[in-house]
């Protein structure tokens, strides 16, 4: 069995299962994205809440683990050449977890960056964006009284939700009949805007078709459902 006893952040979130991969999240957007991985991979893991309300994030436990004091972070006992890995940020961990088991990424080289394409575009705009969205609609950006910041996003956030509404016309998936890291990585956030963030109005939600379509075959998922939950 793997001893993980050397790795610090096993001292405040002990591995009660140290042969499993050990998940430190929030079921937030960018957290869920492992989770929902993790249950459509089959993979056996455990998962430890890292709690913003009591700023885990920042203890040095969590920082031996992720110099960034941002969730999910991993720790595979079992990763390249037998040796455990530790790992942050959601799209390097999704591309570690797909080449791990050989599933949610195309076998084709060509197919392969299409859709890391989009996993990026996921990390450096849809994410970003909304995020910022829901700060100006929802939290304290609300209470602006000059609401160009909020327009700003807002305007950006339909220039995306419209980039991917066009794309995903005639297609499944983003990479087609092929369901990968990019749907997992882009419809938490989608639901997260129009949920969380109860921004569906503000960005005229109903003018893309496309998106509300894959969305739902999303959230159908029996996988996505039970990554929604973890860390309970």
């Amino acid at each position: 069995m793997t001893d993980l006893s050397t790795f610090p952040i096993t001292a405040k979130w002990p591995a009660q299962h140290p042969d499993r991969l050990q998940l430190y999240s929030l079921p937030t957007p960018n957290g869920v994205k492992v989770s929902i991985a993790l249950e459509e991979l089959g993979l056996p893991y455990e998962a430890h809440k890292v709690s913003f309300q009591t700023n885990d994030q920042t203890t040095p436990e969590f920082l031996s683990l992720n110099p960034n004091n941002k969730i999910p972070a991993i720790l595979d006992p079992q990763g390249p050449g037998g040796q455990p890995l530790a790992l942050f940020e959601s799209g390097a961990i999704l591309i570690y977890l797909a080449d791990k088991t050989g599933k949610l990424l195309p076998a084709d080289p060509a197919q392969r960056y299409q859709a890391i394409q989009w996993l990026m575009w996921q990390m450096g705009g849809l994410g970003p964006m909304f995020g910022q969205l829901g700060f100006f609609h929802k939290f304290a950006g609300k209470d602006y009284e000059d609401k160009r910041p909020r327009d700003r996003y807002v305007a950006e956030s339909k220039r995306l939700l419209g980039v991917l509404n066009q794309h995903l016309k005639g297609r499944t998936w983003l990479m087609g009949d092929d369901y990968t890291v990019a749907d997992i990585a882009i419809f938490p956030w989608v639901r997260n805007l129009v949920g969380f963030y109860e921004a569906g109005d503000l960005v005229g939600f109903a003018d893309f078709p496309e998106v509300a379509r894959v969305l739902a075959a999303f959230v159908a998922r029996p996988a996505v459902v039970r990554g929604l939950a973890v860390p309970a």
